[in-house]
């Protein structure tokens, strides 16, 4: 069979973006915080695809949607090496890879019931102070988690 039959075939993506090298079991996460699910707009999931880096992926590809940064640092929590490709008359105009920035704000949920957070209506400002092991630590009441009991307001 040669390369071409193998090649997945989707339809080119006039304008929009591609997010690429998503973990196959955070593509539906990603799909919810970025508030795909009730959207018209033409969209491909691609899931369980083969790659060198991540064994299986995910890949996502939007139609006339440009993510703003505080979507892409939600994104960046639970997934934070995806690339963003930005698509514009068929040509990809931008490449982004996603990192966690140094600080999330209204983004996490603090884990400790006793944080003024989650007992007065405020904004949650987390400092990320592990990028590598996803650790948080909150502003407020500087008790620490790590990315797998993140809890996204």
């Amino acid at each position: 069979m040669s390369n071409d039959k193998q090649a997945l075939q989707v339809a080119a993506l006039k304008n929009g973006t591609v997010i690429d090298h998503i973990p196959s079991d955070k593509l539906f996460t990603v799909v919810n915080l970025l508030g795909l699910i009730d959207t018209d707009l033409n969209m491909t999931i691609g899931n369980n695809l083969e790659s060198k880096k991540l064994g299986k992926k995910g890949i996502i590809k939007v139609a006339d949607r440009f993510f703003t940064d505080e979507e892409i640092s939600r994104l960046s929590v639970v997934s934070p090496n995806v690339k963003l490709n930005i698509i514009r008359n068929y040509e990809v105009v931008e490449k982004k890879q996603v990192s966690m920035p140094e600080e999330l704000k209204g983004i996490v949920k603090c884990n400790n019931p006793k944080c003024i957070t989650n007992n007065e209506p405020m904004t949650t400002i987390f400092h990320v102070i592990d990028k590598e092991n996803g650790i948080l630590k909150c502003h407020y009441c500087e008790k620490e988690q790590n990315k797998e009991s993140i809890k996204l307001l």
